[in-house]
């Protein structure tokens, strides 16, 4: 190894090995590096520079000292061939990437030292990043996670995924309505990724497909219509003070013959670009809306684009030369997160028979080692299908994949079971009605060596309701791998005063093994403490009131618990629930039947996106719009009651949000929510939660205890014996006079300025279908929140139960998750 430095751009380091790339770890060395990514990188002095020109050389400087270790761990990977997994997820919420890479490298006081020497604030700086807009909620934020802990835990790891151009979208409330922009993330560049053209690769569609004669064997080949190329752009994963760096690589379309000169030269511009623009949109958007056939198309275009070239960049890229394609399963494992990625398994088929000429059979078994599947669900509705008639047009060779793989599926089956139709329909990958289709969970699990549900509940729904007549026939696949949060961010980062305060009581070490939060338990009696703990709970209300009141110029008011229901707008999630708790409390006051002096004062606090296409989503958006502006300006609640929506909730407001939050609001359906990470979020910075007993919060309970979690509702066979008499939404309407008041002040036009018709929609979907049985629950919510009011009085009692809810959930880290994956599907042992 060499050790001969000059510096970078010919000041720098001439080296037989990456690690010599590494600048000194000094504030003085750091602030050098800084000048020259802003001189030689951005073009100017110091003097000159822009805020964004600061930013981006102090990214750029970050990325120097982490770039050394990530050449050296992909220069290992490739020469151990050690057991990796590939993440194939549609969405990674990241959030802003400075503070997690300083966090990460050990780099933080360095770079404050350093800025401070040069005039300048790291706290000016970091305000300038724009988080990636990659995802939407809590499965791009989970992914997120887990690739922070698979190289926390030294787990060689590469993250696939797509470059949106524009996300998801930036909502904007216009008269209380939802209106989607674009989110323009990348308008002022992105310093954290790396753009690889030389390593893309080319996706093809539509055209048929033809059998041929191959010495003797009959064999098919696919004939495309038309092809993209993959551009990928790589994201450097750091892990936490270990040295690893592993690798986030997203793919951006660009058309294999983006401009035709000769067309263009005819004057015909439009038609010059034509193949360009086609090809962009496959990357434009996260989840582009799909109640067209266009849009359908567009999705699942996207879906197959990523996978396709993800296995094509592991094949070519990171296996030996020579590899022997049997040994595949003692080399990688493609975990499928969800059902978007599934179209992962025929094409894995298509190139393992048609490209490398193995036999099916052979392939087969390959395949069947090689993939594992994680469902995120409960919602029959969520489960993809596709149907034959644009997966045929669309992949032709893989709707014949498919068909085969069912075909000896059903065999299989038949030969376990006879000839039972009703099973052998019920267990088909291709539904037949009402359109015939492929069900992608179905293949998922039939290909997968393993299914994973997200949490107890939703694992044993998994088994028992969702896909249980494949768990009869494939028992030995279905586990359970509860979800976790990543204690850098969500505790370290986010919370910097409370995790400040656990080293001081429990010492160094818990951010990376955070069942030793436990040790916190004995503190919840410490009187000096649980004050210390206040005193930070409320300096995190006085940082969010700061933030909210410069990003959206709304005030929080002192003294108020600040009670939070963030997560993406579904009917599923009951968001209208808590809108029926606080219509219920105003109309008591503006009937005169309660005193604005018996509220507990509260600030109710909503973040949520509704997909562009989900109507009846949009209108609960503009409904808690609507009761926020009259409730807030109605002085006979003597600013005892607030609701506070800010638009455009992502990662970066939350790391605000959720550390400041006294109650967090986990009130959907029992037997809806696959797991959620809201919750565990929430309870590891000290917010207790009112809840059902769904998802995560069944173990949330257990771990907490019933004393400091506020349970309420029905349980899931609750919820289904209800369903199988027949719910009557109307029939709890009538019966219930605060019910029934709430409703009517909705429907008398008082959140819509007397237009009866304006919310009509909403009030007729709880009257008349209520799906997810909201007016069932309220009367036990109402109790419930009525028990939190009483609590939350008792300030010492509070304070002891947050302090309670955080030793208690260390559990909830994704280190553990990870652990779970590797001991359970993976055995990936670490590379350090």
């Amino acid at each position: 190894m060499s050790s001969t430095r000059r510096g970078r751009y010919g000041r720098g380091v001439t080296t037989t090995h990456p690690l010599d790339l590494a600048p000194a770890h000094t504030p003085d060395a750091f602030a050098h590096e800084f000048l020259l990514n802003l001189n030689f990188d951005r073009g100017v002095t110091l003097a000159e520079s822009s805020a964004n020109d600061r930013y981006l050389a102090l990214a750029h400087t970050v990325r120097d000292y982490l770039m050394a270790r990530w050449l050296d761990d992909l220069a290992r990977q490739k020469q151990t061939q050690a057991k990796g997994v590939c993440y194939l997820s549609a969405e990674y919420l990241l959030g802003r990437q400075l503070d997690n890479n300083l966090l990460a490298g050990g780099l933080t006081d360095i770079a404050a030292q350093a800025l401070e020497g040069l005039g300048l604030s790291l706290d000016e700086l970091r305000g300038h990043e724009v988080e990636p807009g990659l995802g939407n909620g809590g499965l791009g934020r989970l992914a997120a996670c887990f690739i922070d802990s698979l190289a926390t835990l030294g787990v060689p790891n590469i993250g696939y995924g797509i470059r949106y151009e524009y996300g998801i979208f930036r909502q904007t409330f216009v008269e209380g309505q939802q209106v989607e922009q674009p989110d323009a993330w990348l308008a002022l560049g992105s310093p954290w990724e790396f753009a690889r053209p030389e390593d893309a690769q080319t996706v093809s569609f539509g055209g048929r497909t033809e059998k041929y004669d191959d010495g003797g064997v009959t064999r098919s080949r696919w004939i495309p219509a038309w092809n993209v190329q993959a551009v990928p752009y790589n994201y450097m994963v750091p892990g936490f003070e270990n040295g690893r760096v592993n690798t986030l690589r997203l793919w951006s379309a660009v058309a294999t013959n983006a401009f035709d000169l000769r067309i263009f030269n005819s004057g015909d511009y439009e038609e010059a670009v034509r193949a360009q623009t086609y090809a962009a949109n496959i990357s434009k958007v996260l989840y582009p809306e799909d109640s067209t056939p266009q849009g359908k198309e567009l999705r699942l275009q996207q879906q197959y684009f990523f996978v396709a070239a993800s296995i094509h960049d592991f094949l070519d890229n990171m296996l030996a030369e020579g590899y022997d394609l049997n040994r595949l399963p003692e080399r990688v494992i493609f975990q499928l997160n969800d059902t978007h990625p599934v179209i992962a398994v025929p094409e894995f088929m298509r190139v393992l028979v048609d490209e490398k000429k193995l036999e099916w059979d052979a392939a087969w078994a390959i395949t069947r080692q090689c993939f594992a599947y994680t469902c995120h669900t409960l919602l029959p509705e969520a489960l993809e299908v596709w149907p034959v008639e644009l997966l045929g047009r669309l992949l032709p060779r893989h709707l014949e994949i498919i068909y085969r793989i069912n075909e000896e599926f059903l065999d299989a089956v038949r030969e376990r079971y006879g000839d039972d139709e009703l099973r052998i329909r019920n267990m088909s990958i291709i539904a037949e009605h009402p359109v015939r289709s492929v069900r992608m969970a179905y293949l998922a699990t039939v290909a997968g060596a393993r299914v994973n549900g997200v949490a107890e509940l939703h694992s044993q729904l998994l088994r028992d309701k969702v896909l249980s007549d494949f768990s009869d026939f494939y028992p030995e696949k279905f586990t359970n791998v509860t979800n976790g949060v990543t204690p850098r961010r969500f505790l370290r980062l986010a919370n910097p005063s409370l995790s400040s305060l656990i080293t001081e009581t429990i010492g160094e070490g818990w951010v990376t093994d955070l069942e030793r939060l436990r040790e916190l338990e004995p503190f919840a009696d410490d009187a000096s403490f649980l004050a210390r703990f206040a005193e930070v709970k409320a300096a995190n209300k006085r940082r969010l009131g700061e933030v909210l009141r410069e990003r959206d110029s709304v005030d929080v008011s002192d003294g108020h618990m600040l009670d939070v229901m963030v997560k993406r707008l579904h009917e599923y999630k009951r968001q209208m629930l808590k809108v029926l708790h606080i219509v219920s409390q105003y109309e008591g006051v503006v009937s005169g039947r309660l005193s604005a002096s018996d509220l507990q004062p509260r600030t109710v606090i909503f973040g949520a996106k509704a997909a562009p296409g989900y109507a009846m989503a949009k209108r609960i958006i503009h409904l808690i719009n609507a009761v926020g502006s009259v409730v807030n300006a109605d002085p006979r609640l003597d600013d005892r009651l607030k609701v506070i929506f800010p638009p455009n909730y992502n990662v970066t407001l939350a790391e605000r949000v959720i550390p400041a939050a006294d109650l967090s609001e986990q009130i959907s359906l029992a037997g809806k929510e696959a797991s959620g990470t809201g919750n565990m979020k929430f309870a590891l910075n000290g917010a207790l939660t009112i809840g059902t007993d769904d998802g995560a919060n069944v173990e949330i309970r257990e771990l907490v205890g019933d004393d400091d979690f506020f349970l309420f509702g029905m349980s899931e066979p609750e919820v289904s014996a209800l369903s199988d008499r027949g719910y009557r939404p109307s029939e709890f309407y009538q019966a219930d006079e605060g019910l029934r008041r709430a409703i009517d002040l909705i429907a008398s036009g008082a959140f819509s300025r007397g237009d009866r018709s304006v919310f009509e929609p909403v009030v007729s979907n709880l009257l008349y279908e209520d799906r997810f049985m909201v007016l069932a629950d309220y009367a036990s919510y109402m109790t419930a929140q009525e028990r939190v009011d009483a609590a939350y009085r008792d300030a010492d009692g509070w304070n002891r139960s947050a302090v309670l809810n955080v030793a208690r959930t260390g559990f909830f880290s994704s280190d553990r998750s990870i652990r779970d994956y590797i001991d359970r599907i993976w055995h990936t042992p670490p590379v350090i």
